[in-house]
């Protein structure tokens, strides 16, 4: 397959992919209380595994109901 090929697949999910960083990041940064960790162990979880699984980590184990 031709990288030309693949791009209108990959567009959509690095769209994605930055939306749920940014609306994570957000929530981290406006909210003060988490199930477990701080806010800074949460930001950097969510930036260093930024591809899907840092922002879902952080909505299922870190943020408060």
């Amino acid at each position: 397959m031709d990288l030309k090929e693949l791009i209108p697949f990959l567009i959509p999910l690095v769209i994605v992919q930055f939306l749920l960083l940014f609306y994570t990041l957000r929530h981290i940064v406006t909210h003060d209380k988490y199930k477990r960790g701080t806010r800074n162990f949460w930001i950097v979880i969510t930036i260093l595994l930024m591809n899907f699984v840092g922002p879902i980590l952080y909505f299922i184990f870190g943020k408060e109901n």
